[in-house]
């Protein structure tokens, strides 16, 4: 046993536990901070990791929590939004419906090459105060039953070296070092798999037609630079650009609709997608040269039964849990699980009891992703309905801007008081997800094709005033009774959007909602302005401005 004895030791020195590292080091300079990372750095840029997509709560943590949004301006690309195209089968990119906006948003996110990230973030971390070991190999992990420190040995080259630490954090991913050790594993019923490969050239999605009125549906020729999802029945594709010139290409499919081995190697990745995207499969096989790496994941999701303890140690990041790339969440999630950390440590550190804290936020944490997960568990055969997925999209928004944006963006995720008053509202919220995403799922079952009548359209989320008031009031700073009003405000939003769904559904499945129904919902009488346009419940219908 050596003399280095640190507050808390990292394990896993990616995205997750290097922002943790800063954010520590950030509230408490005079915290020693160690982080273990396997990965010898600098690691390669482009093809490293996935989860290259942020939203709005991954967004403002690096950007401003961390204050790392020079770096993010400067390396990376900025975000032009979620877009989808309904393009399952479709040749031309012109003949798919299209849900997107065109115009950037009030609050900024960005899409980021993980390697160029991650290597900044290892350099920005030992600026800050962190000692950073690089090409090191946890080997034993010893958590103490009382008081004591924690021993953690690791092995780097022919060395292996014995700390001392008051806290272990698991920040190591998938391998989930101390899950594993403490058993914590927990499967949550959602089965996916994933297959993705990086391009090193950008798939510029505004030149995949010369059709000037198509061209001419978005205002910035930017369609590029979004998220793009390529969805269909069963499954979605993203296409994310990244700043070093990079095209990163993912399949993301329900195990039970498309399985793992029709896409888990890139000719027979290559054969799907000309089978079910050919658009994309056309403008990809030029580039077959440019192949940077190809990689397939089984049953990407997962639970945990545990990830704060009293007893100091924490997972976040995947070595928790994972929900599902859809809609970019772990980046958010790691936002919160961070935040929380960072709380825990400091309360042990000023002496106080943090049991009940550390149950609290778990606690909320679960409750957080219990809710998101809603969002995908037995919803991807509704992903190519042109009719209900563009309504499901602008539900998932509303929720996730509504409720979980303000309390992170506003930095009220620890604030007890705060969280006690609204637990009547977003105890209320979290309900009528549930109920939704049932309606979403009956609407669909009752005309699983849709009306396909008419025109591809653009379904443009820019001329939904309500929508981007939405997205704008997160970029307001807001406290106190105006913060509590803001919320319920936003509760009865969705109250509003789900009695709107609930008509729409009814049209074809008359016995649908009853979750809703339970909830005291009652169906839209059509006395009021909808939120939701006629055009945006008929898929593909007559073309509107």
């Amino acid at each position: 046993m050596s003399n280095d004895v640190h507050d808390v030791v990292v394990l896993g020195g990616g995205l997750a536990g290097l922002t943790l590292a800063i954010q520590l080091r950030q509230r408490d300079p005079g915290l020693r901070v160690l982080v273990v990372e396997r990965r010898s750095h600098p690691v390669r840029e482009a093809a490293f990791k996935v989860g290259e997509s942020t939203v709005e709560i991954g967004a403002h943590y690096f950007a401003e929590t961390l204050g790392l949004r020079g770096h993010l301006d400067a390396a990376h690309l900025r975000k032009f939004g979620f877009r989808f195209f309904f393009s399952h089968g479709q040749g031309r990119i012109e003949d798919c419906t299209e849900l997107g906006v065109e115009d950037y948003l009030a609050v900024p996110t960005w899409q980021i090459d993980r390697g160029r990230f991650e290597n900044f973030l290892a350099g920005h971390a030992q600026a800050c105060g962190v000692e950073f070991v690089d090409g090191a190999t946890v080997q034993t992990i010893a958590l103490s039953e009382d008081a004591a420190p924690h021993r953690v040995a690791y092995r780097r080259g022919d060395a292996v070296h014995e700390v001392a630490t008051r806290w272990v954090v698991d920040a190591s991913g998938r391998a989930g070092l101390l899950k594993r050790r403490l058993g914590l594993a927990e499967a949550n019923g959602h089965e996916a798999n994933a297959a993705w490969f990086r391009i090193g050239q950008w798939l510029e999605v505004d030149g995949w037609s010369e059709d000037a009125d198509w061209r001419g549906r978005c205002a910035h020729a930017h369609r590029w630079r979004s998220t793009n999802h390529l969805v269909g029945p069963g499954y979605w594709v993203w296409l994310i650009p990244l700043g070093s010139g990079a095209h990163s290409v993912g399949i993301v499919a329900d195990a039970r609709m498309h399985p793992l081995e029709t896409m888990n190697t890139f000719e027979r990745a290559m054969a799907w997608l000309h089978a079910h995207q050919p658009a994309l499969a056309r403008r990809l096989e030029p580039g077959r040269e440019r192949l940077q790496d190809f990689l397939f994941l089984r049953d990407f999701s997962y639970g945990c039964r545990q990830v704060f303890s009293a007893r100091r140690w924490a997972l976040t990041g995947e070595a928790g849990l994972f929900l599902d790339p859809f809609y970019s969440p772990g980046s958010d999630y790691i936002a919160i699980a961070n935040t929380y950390i960072v709380d825990l440590v400091a309360r042990e550190r000023g002496g106080g009891d943090i049991g009940p804290h550390a149950e609290l936020y778990q606690r909320l944490y679960f409750s957080f992703y219990a809710s998101t997960l809603a969002l995908y568990q037995d919803q991807y055969a509704l992903f190519g309905d042109p009719r209900v997925m563009p309504a499901k999209v602008l539900w998932d928004y509303a929720y996730y801007w509504g409720v979980l944006c303000p309390l992170a963006l506003g930095g009220r995720l620890t604030d007890l008081a705060l969280l006690s008053r609204l637990r009547t509202p977003l105890a209320r919220a979290a309900a009528l997800n549930l109920g939704v995403q049932a309606l979403l799922r009956d609407w669909h079952a009752a005309d699983p094709g849709g009306a396909e009548e008419g025109a591809a359209i653009m379904l443009n989320q820019s001329r939904l005033d309500w929508f981007v008031r939405l997205n704008g009031a997160l970029a307001e700073s807001v406290e106190g009774a105006v913060l509590d009003a803001r919320i319920g405000a936003n509760v009865a939003l969705l109250e509003t959007l789900a009695a709107e769904l609930l008509e729409r559904a009814r049209r074809v499945a008359p016995g649908a909602g009853r979750a809703l129904a339970e909830l005291g919902v009652e169906a839209a009488d059509g006395t009021a302005a909808p939120l939701l346009p006629e055009i945006w419940s008929r898929g593909r219908a007559t073309r509107v401005a």
